[in-house]
């Protein structure tokens, strides 16, 4: 039976990246974004070049009715979610004393919130079929504080805080969950940039580390990737 991955955030960077592969290994995609132009740019693209389905939706998921509408879609077109992966985030730079009003609200709605009501709506399944991984995409920021980070450092430490409460809860199910914290990544975040290119990492080269971790057996799992630029943070 063909594998279902449900990639939030697909249609830049990590996500299209994670999207890319996992459609070369032959699962189904489930993916959402808040630019419905770019996901049927991406559906065409990846449907002409490997052989699946893939069901897309524009989405905001820092609205808690489309998160829950997204589930409900993806539901209605496959029974069975082998991975789950929370990639859609959102980075509004700032510090705590003076960032704009409405900043915290905005982060925790989307790097938090998404990836709880998510993670609620799909796991039941996993649960009830022993298996399943669940993929968090924290950052960095996770565990490392840094000025300008803001309200994003403090959505990102509650989104691993979250993902370690899941992994113990889930151990007696058999359904795997992983925190992954990447460092500075070339994506659309950092448009714009002065710096090379060579300064990042490779948004490919994240999507085939969470792809080594899903590929272990069932008898282990790797709880937290972290990842730094070799130069170190940015």
């Amino acid at each position: 039976m063909t594998k279902t991955a449900i990639i939030t955030g697909g249609t830049k960077g990590i996500g299209k990246s994670l999207v890319r592969l996992f459609a070369s290994k032959g699962f189904n995609i489930g993916v959402c974004s808040r630019n419905l132009e770019e996901l049927h740019v991406l559906k065409d693209e990846i449907c002409q070049e490997f052989d699946i389905e893939m069901y897309v939706m524009r989405a905001d998921l820092s609205d808690r009715a489309e998160v829950e509408y997204f589930v409900k879609y993806i539901k209605e077109h496959t029974k069975e979610i082998d991975v789950l992966i929370n990639n859609a985030g959102l980075f509004i730079p700032g510090q705590v004393h003076n960032e704009k009003d409405g900043a915290l609200e905005s982060m925790i709605e989307t790097n938090l919130y998404s990836a709880y009501h998510l993670t609620r709506g799909f796991v039941g399944a996993m649960k009830k079929r022993k298996s399943g991984h669940i993929f968090n995409m924290c950052s960095t920021a996770s565990i490392t504080p840094y000025v300008n980070g803001g309200s994003y450092g403090i959505s990102k430490f509650a989104l691993l805080g979250m993902t370690k409460v899941l992994r113990e809860e889930m151990k007696e199910f058999g359904v795997r969950v992983t925190a992954v914290m990447p460092g500075a990544t070339l994506t659309a975040s950092w448009e714009g940039t002065d710096l090379p290119e060579s300064r990042f990492m490779d948004p490919d080269d994240v999507a085939d580390t969470i792809w080594n971790a899903y590929e272990m057996s069932d008898r282990t799992v790797i709880e937290e990737i972290l990842m730094r630029p070799q130069l170190g943070d940015i």
